[in-house]
């Protein structure tokens, strides 16, 4: 195949992408809208590197606030532990949360997961164990996507609000300070040196986790 047309492919199945994840976040917010109010959203962590929030994890905190705010979900919990930084992801989020004014009763933090997979599971565990009823997962498309078939595999009653793009990007210019400090967990030792690789793949596939369902 020509480079040329390799480009142009790549960029047609690049956008097809985006099309599809965009008419489905539109979809289950539609959903969402018409089934709120959520006990309880889900928001997997990522990575802190101590100074601030890339753009994924401003996303899901940003999204997180918003739809309690707009009265989606009642509360939130935060999932992550200390993976590949020395800070412990559901923290840090929370810490976020609480600088954008999301009030401190609404929030939960879940500190052990270490994949996607888990930060579902696990925050599902204590959601259940505090007596919520209505879970939804909320994050971005792509791994709102990526995480629905676990979700099915194993019965979880966990609907998914992904992100809407065009709202995110009315409220994106926000810019919250916080000491992490209080979140950093000392000794630290990454993942990728706890952990084999091929370990880490069984856990990004949730092959890890031992099974509980209340």
């Amino acid at each position: 195949m020509p480079k040329t047309s390799f480009h142009v492919l790549t960029i047609c199945i690049v956008l097809g992408v985006v099309f599809l994840s965009s008419c489905s976040s539109a979809r289950l917010y539609k959903r969402a809208l018409a089934a709120k109010p959520y006990d309880v959203i889900i928001v997997p962590g990522i990575p802190f590197n101590g100074k601030e929030w890339d753009l994924k994890m401003k996303g899901r905190v940003i999204w997180a606030d918003y739809l309690l705010r707009k009265g989606i979900a009642t509360h939130v919990i935060f999932s992550g532990a200390a993976v590949y930084t020395p800070y412990t992801e559901a923290r840090v989020m929370a810490m976020y949360a609480r600088a954008l004014g999301t009030p401190d009763s609404c929030i939960f933090t879940e500190e052990k997961a270490e994949h996607s997979t888990e930060n579902v599971y696990y925050a599902y565990l204590m959601a259940k164990k505090l007596g919520f009823r209505s879970i939804a997962l909320a994050t971005d498309p792509y791994q709102s996507n990526m995480l629905k078939g676990f979700i099915k595999r194993h019965h979880l009653s966990v609907a998914r609000i992904p992100f809407r793009i065009r709202i995110l990007m009315k409220i994106d210019d926000v810019h919250p300070v916080i000491d992490a400090s209080p979140a950093r967990v000392d000794p630290f030792r990454p993942i990728t040196q706890t952990q084999s690789r091929r370990y880490r793949r069984n856990g990004t596939r949730g092959k890890n986790i031992v099974f509980d369902l209340p």
